[in-house]
């Protein structure tokens, strides 16, 4: 008599709920990261790294050139305290101290008229550093709109404004500014910052175009444009952040040149006129005078050189950190 064949096992059920679970470690599946904002690998390549600030901190040349630059501004924005401390100016000016050398009471002497000339200094601080800084603001606004334009849509947008552009890049800035003064009656700010800020564009839309058509087509950009994000959306939020830095840097030399040149205007005669106070036109009445009385054409010197020489060594730096392959 055979023995009974065993029972066939029954089949192990295997619990479907753990195919859906969670990898272990507690953590939810990554999920994709929103495509209207860049990777953490594009924004890192595409914005300069926060080490450039700490890098400029500890730079004795950059706080030197801040310090310098501070200094002007607040000569420029409130001279009569600088003036109370630094001098005995009477606030009159007397035809008998005209051309008076330095001394104790007045360290810079007195000017043709007989005014003191450091007051007369400190006060003409205040058309170099406003002309200065005023066509810059103006250009790098107009540069920052014109080069987004150009450099984003391309086509006959990019054609057009780069053929203005190489139309007013090749007026000499000097040569160009005192052709269009002299047309004017009045040479006052307005007409100094408007003829200036016309002239002074052209380098910093061609540096904002080409840095909006390097960064146009990265892949953050285009997630985003696939997202539904439209033009302004799209320059406002990518293309603006992550192309403008080295536009300012251009922007912070500029300023310099903005300042060596107004000067340049007044020394020549067909900038700011008389009875406004400049370091140009300080520098325009000394020249006859020099030989005789060096004082009167090295105190504003001094100060010219001070503030052009801070903001252009202050833009190198900066560059620098930004970008270590131009050192």
């Amino acid at each position: 008599m055979s023995s009974p064949q065993p029972a066939p096992a029954a089949p192990v059920a295997v619990p479907t709920d753990d195919l859906l679970l969670p990898p272990k470690g507690g953590g939810r599946p990554a999920a994709d990261p929103p495509a209207d904002h860049p990777s953490a690998d594009d924004a890192q390549a595409a914005r300069p790294s926060a080490s450039a600030w700490r890098e400029l901190r500890s730079r004795p040349l950059v706080i030197a050139c801040t310090a310098v630059l501070v200094l002007m501004a607040l000569m420029a924005a409130v001279p009569d305290p600088f003036v109370a401390l630094l001098t005995h100016d009477s606030g009159r000016c007397e035809l008998a101290d005209s051309r008076v050398g330095p001394s104790l009471d007045h360290p810079f002497g007195f000017d043709l008229q007989g005014c003191d000339y450091l007051a007369q200094v400190v006060r003409g601080s205040r058309p170099s550093l406003v002309i200065g800084l005023a066509v810059t603001a103006g250009a790098l606004t107009l540069s920052v709109l014109l080069g987004l334009l150009a450099g984003y849509h391309g086509g006959w947008v990019d054609a057009l404004v780069s053929r203005v552009t190489d139309v007013f890049f090749g007026l000499p800035f000097v040569l160009g500014a005192t052709v269009v003064l002299v047309a004017f009656p009045d040479h006052g700010l307005g007409a100094m910052t408007l003829v200036l800020v016309a002239l002074g564009w052209t380098t910093m839309t061609r540096v904002m175009r080409a840095q909006v058509i390097g960064v146009k087509d990265a892949d953050y950009v285009q997630a985003s444009r696939s997202s539904g994000a439209g033009p302004i959306r799209l320059m406002r939020r990518h293309l603006l952040p992550n192309a403008i830095t080295p536009v300012v840097v251009v922007a912070m030399l500029n300023v310099g040149n903005v300042i060596s040149g107004e000067a340049t205007l007044d020394f020549l005669g067909v900038g700011l006129q008389y009875p406004a106070l400049s370091w140009g036109l300080q520098l325009n009445a000394a020249q006859a005078y020099f030989l005789d009385f060096p004082h009167l054409l090295a105190f504003p010197a001094l100060f010219l050189s001070a503030t052009v020489l801070s903001f252009i060594l202050l833009g190198d730096a900066v560059r620098d950190a930004y970008d270590p392959k131009l050192r």
